[in-house]
Formats: structure tokens, C-alpha cells, sequence
């Protein structure tokens, strides 16, 4: 069986992480998606909450061969903890790239028996971040386009400001 693992902070989950979510699955005969607590980001939602919304809107588009774990520390670890061999990474653009490239080698030197597979965002979310669905909503702007309907009343409870910047 294969398995693999897609870790990002999914702060929120948006439509372009649940393409990869969705093109992984038919790859994999299970996807492992690792929310990550990353000291040096600021996040908006817990890990719980974020755990909560991938699992709503994967449950939602009728997702099987998922998982989810939150953790903390080096993936390249996790991995090796749990038998994975694959990391799956989304890219956007050429820019992404770059840095997924030195953490593919990065994780690789820490774990000999780990492979990184790329896959390439759709056309329309190519552009698309959590950080621009954050911003948009600190400005009351409309974020239905590029997060899951099923979680965006919850997000604009937390992140629209009512006309107030931040």
C-alpha cells in the first residue's frame, strides 16, 4: 500500500490545496494530510480548527483514503515515524519551486528513503494562498471564490473585520 504525506499550515484551507488533496488521492492508496505547527508563521485558526475544516470539506467532496494528524517538528521524522516515503507538494509557480526544491533535498538528506512528488496547481488556483485569503478577508473582501463553502461562514467570523483594517 502506498501511502504518502501532504503537510502544509492550511491557514485556511482553500480550493487550491483541496485540488492537490483530491489529484493526490487518485494517486495514493492513502493521503496523510499533516497540518503542521510552524513556530515562526502566526496562524489565525488552531490546529484543532484547521484540522476541523479538512475534514469538513474533504468529507464534503466525498474523500475516503484521507487522514489528517497535526504535528510538530521536522517532517522529514514524522515520515520516518510512520513508514512514509512520499511527501507530496503543491506548486504554483516557478518561484515555489525553488524552495520546495532545497526542502526536497533537505528532507532527503534527513531521510534517505524520502521522495518529494510535485504536483502542479490547476490554472485557476495558481495564484491563490492562504495568506491572499487572509488579506482579501482583513478587507471584508469576498472570499467565496477560494475557500470551501462548507467552511466560509466560520471563516469570515474570525478574519472579516467589519470595515475596520486588522
Amino acid at each position: 500500500m502506498k501511502t504518502a504525506i501532504y503537510p502544509g499550515s492550511f491557514d485556511p484551507v482553500t480550493l487550491g490545496h483541496l485540488d492537490i488533496i483530491q489529484r493526490a488521492c487518485k494517486v495514493f492508496d492513502e493521503l496523510v494530510v499533516a497540518v503542521l505547527v510552524n513556530p515562526e508563521k502566526h496562524t489565525a485558526f488552531s490546529i484543532e480548527e484547521r484540522l476541523a475544516f479538512l475534514k469538513r470539506a474533504t468529507a464534503e467532496i466525498g474523500i475516503q483514503n484521507i487522514s489528517f494528524v497535526g504535528f510538530e517538528g521536522l517532517l522529514a521524522d514524522y515520515a520516518h515515524r510512520c513508514g512514509i516515503h512520499i511527501i507530496v507538494k503543491g506548486l504554483r509557480a516557478l518561484s515555489d519551486f525553488e524552495y520546495e526544491f532545497q526542502m526536497a533535498l533537505t528532507n532527503r538528506k534527513l531521510n534517505p528513503d524520502l521522495e518529494t512528488m510535485f504536483f502542479t496547481t490547476s490554472a485557476e488556483n495558481m495564484y491563490l494562498s492562504s495568506s491572499m485569503v487572509k488579506q482579501i478577508a482583513g478587507f471584508d473582501g469576498d472570499i467565496s471564490n477560494f475557500v470551501p463553502e462548507c467552511i466560509l461562514s466560520d471563516l469570515k467570523k474570525r478574519l472579516y473585520t467589519g470595515g475596520r483594517l486588522g
